[in-house]
C-alpha cells in the first residue's frame, strides 16, 4: 500500500474506539531535555555519539558507514549504510550482500542527546522513505522526544535500489525471480535488527511506526522479533494473517470498497461521467484498441481504470483526478485537425503511476499475502467475477459511469507499461511461486507482550476494515483508533495529530473513546 494521503471526509467523525487493552503498562523513557539554544555545530563520524559503543564496534567490522551530520531547517540529519546479507538463511561468508541505507534524524541541537529510537517502516511494497526537507508533518512531532531512523527497505531508495536498469542485469527470468524472493517483510524485518543491533545504544529495542505496508512489516516483527521492540504504532497498517494466500479475501472485500468511492467521486463530479466516457469510447476506437505513452507504452481502456488507485483513496485524490481530466483533450488550433488526448494528460497519467521509477511494486504487491501458497493473479481473477461492473467499454455503451479499479496488479501490465515489458516472465515466475516463507506467526501474536497502538481508518480503500478487525483480534494487547476522521494516509495528513494521538493511546493521555 503507497505511502499516499487523503482528505478529511465530509462526515460526522464516529466516536474513537479502542477495543482491546494492554494487560500491563508499558514502560516510557523519560522526557528528552530541552533543546540547545544555539546550533552545534560539529562533523560525528560512527563513534561520534555518546554512549554507542555498538555504533563503534559495527564500525570494525566493515558493515556499517555513516555520514557527517547535514541540516534541513530545524533538523540535523546523517546517514548510514549496512551492508547485510541478500539470504539470511545462509552462512553470512556465503551469502550475497546487499546495501541497507538509513538516515538518521533529530532536531537541531539534539544530536549528543541519549534520546530513544524510533523506526519509520514506509507503505509499498517497493517505495523509499520521504527525504525529509523541513522540520514538518510527524517528523517533527517525532523529534521532540525520539531519534527517528528512516530506513530505505531493501530495494528501494538508496537500499541496493532495483529499478527497470538494474534488474536487467539479470540473465533470465528465474534468476530475476530467484533475487526478488528476498525482499518480503520477513528479510525487512531482519534488515531491521541488523541495524538495531549495530545502531542502538546496548541493543536496546526501539519504537517501530509502520504505515501501510509498512505496518504490515512491523506485525512480521511482532511475530519474529519482539524482543527487538519497545513499542509499535500502526497507521493504516494491519495486514491478513491467514495461513496460505489471502490475496483472494482481500481483493473481494476490496472492490466492494473500491465502488463505494466510485460512487462517491461521481456524486462529487457528475460532469466527468461523459468525460471519462469520451476518453474511453477514443481509446477503445484507436489503432492497437489505445494510444502512445509517453514511455512507449500504450494507454487502453483498462489502463485508464488504473487512475483509481490514487485518485479514489488519497489526499485531494478526487479533486487531482477531476483535474486530470479537464486537461484531457489538446486544442483544435487549426480547422479540421483530429480530436486528440493531449500530451499533457498522458504524461500526467503514467507520472501518477510511477512504475518505471518503482517496478518493485508490481512485481512483489501479491505476494505481501502468500505464506506458503501461490497468487496466481488474485486480483487479475477477482475482477473476473466483477467484470459486468469493471468492463469499461461496456459501461460506456450502456451509458453507466466508469468504475476504476484500486490496488491491484494485473498480468496485462507487463504488456501495457512500458518499463515493466522486459519483467513479465519473472513476474508470472512470481506469481505461481508456491513456497513463500512464513511472514506471521498466529500463536506468537496472541501471546503478544510488546504494546501495540493502531489508527484503523473506516473508510480505508487499501487495507479493509473488516479484516483489519479480523487481525486485531489475534494481536493481545493491541489499543485500536477507529475513526473516520481520515483516510489511508492520516499519518502524512494529520501532521503530528495521529502519532500524537497513538502515543497518548499507550501512556493514558488519550481517552478510549
Amino acid at each position: 500500500m503507497r505511502a499516499i494521503g487523503a482528505p478529511l471526509l465530509l462526515l460526522t467523525p464516529l466516536l474513537h474506539l479502542r477495543i482491546f487493552t494492554y494487560p500491563r503498562s508499558p514502560i516510557f523513557s523519560p522526557p528528552s531535555p530541552p533543546p540547545l539554544l544555539k546550533l552545534l555545530r560539529f562533523h560525528a563520524k560512527i563513534t561520534s555519539m555518546a554512549g554507542t559503543t555498538t555504533a563503534a564496534a559495527s564500525a570494525s567490522d566493515g558493515k556499517h558507514v555513516s555520514s557527517d551530520w547535514f541540516s534541513v531547517p530545524e533538523l540535523r540529519l546523517r546517514d548510514h549504510r549496512f551492508t547485510v546479507p541478500l539470504d539470511y538463511s545462509l552462512d553470512d561468508s556465503t551469502s550475497a550482500k546487499i546495501s541497507v541505507f538509513a538516515r538518521e534524524v533529530v532536531a537541531v541541537g539534539k544530536e549528543e542527546l541519549h534520546l530513544p529510537f524510533l523506526l519509520y517502516l514506509q507503505g509499498g511494497p517497493g517505495f523509499e522513505c520521504q527525504r525529509p526537507t523541513e522540520a514538518s508533518g510527524w517528523i517533527s512531532k517525532a523529534c521532540e522526544e525520539y531519534r527517528v531512523i528512516l530506513m530505505d527497505q531493501r530495494g528501494t531508495g538508496l537500499s541496493t535500489p532495483l529499478t527497470p536498469t538494474s534488474m536487467s542485469q539479470f540473465k533470465s527470468p528465474m534468476e530475476l525471480a530467484d533475487y526478488l524472493k528476498h525482499f518480503r517483510a520477513d528479510n525487512i524485518v531482519k534488515d531491521a535488527e541488523f541495524i538495531r543491533k549495530r545502531l542502538v545504544p546496548d541493543s536496546s529495542p526501539w519504537t517501530v511506526l509502520g504505515q501501510s505496508y509498512g505496518g504490515f512489516c512491523a506485525v512480521t516483527y511482532l511475530s519474529f522479533a519482539p524482543q527487538g521492540l519497545k513499542q509499535v504504532l500502526l497507521t493504516g497498517g494491519i495486514p491478513p494473517i491467514g495461513s496460505g494466500c489471502t490475496a483472494d479475501a482481500v481483493y473481494r472485500a476490496c472492490f466492494e470498497q473500491i465502488m463505494h468511492q466510485n460512487k462517491k467521486y461521481y456524486r462529487r463530479f457528475p460532469q466527468d461521467v461523459e468525460l471519462v466516457h469520451e476518453v474511453v469510447k477514443y481509446l477503445a476506437e484507436s489503432e492497437g484498441g489505445g494510444v502512445p505513452l509517453p514511455s512507449g507504452g500504450i494507454l487502453t481502456p483498462r489502463g485508464l481504470q488504473l487512475l483509481g488507485l490514487s485518485g479514489l483513496g488519497s489526499s485531494t485524490g478526487f479533486e487531482r483526478l477531476h483535474y486530470m481530466f479537464e486537461r484531457a483533450w489538446d486544442p483544435i488550433l487549426v480547422p479540421g485537425a483530429p480530436k486528440r488526448i493531449s500530451y499533457f494528460f498522458l504524461n500526467a497519467y503514467e507520472r501518477w503511476l510511477a512504475f518505471d521509477t518503482n517496478p518493485l511494486y508490481a512485481l512483489m504487491h501479491e505476494s505481501i499475502y502468500c505464506q506458503g501458497a501461490s497468487s496466481s493473479w488474485s486480483a487479475h481473477r477477482i475482477r473476473a467475477e466483477n467484470e459486468s461492473q469493471f468492463d469499461a467499454i461496456k459501461a460506456v455503451k450502456e451509458g453507466r459511469p466508469v468504475l476504476f479499479t484500486g490496488e491491484m496488479i494485473f498480468p496485462w501490465f507487463f504488456d501495457e507499461i512500458q518499463a515493466l515489458r522486459p519483467f513479465k516472465d519473472a513476474a508470472h515466475l512470481l506469481a505461481e511461486k508456491k513456497d513463500w516463507p512464513p511472514l506471521y506467526d498466529v500463536a506468537s501474536l496472541n501471546d503478544n507482550k510488546v504494546p501495540v497502538a493502531a489508527a484503523v481508518y473506516y473508510e480505508d480503500m487499501y487495507v479493509n476494515f473488516k479484516l483489519v478487525m479480523e487481525t486485531a483480534s489475534q494481536i493481545a494487547g493491541i489499543r485500536l483508533w477507529i475513526t473516520n476522521e481520515y483516510m489511508h494516509s492520516g499519518l502524512r495528513d494529520g501532521g503530528g495529530q495521529v502519532l500524537d494521538h497513538l502515543l497518548g493511546m499507550l501512556n493514558g493521555k488519550k481517552p478510549l473513546f
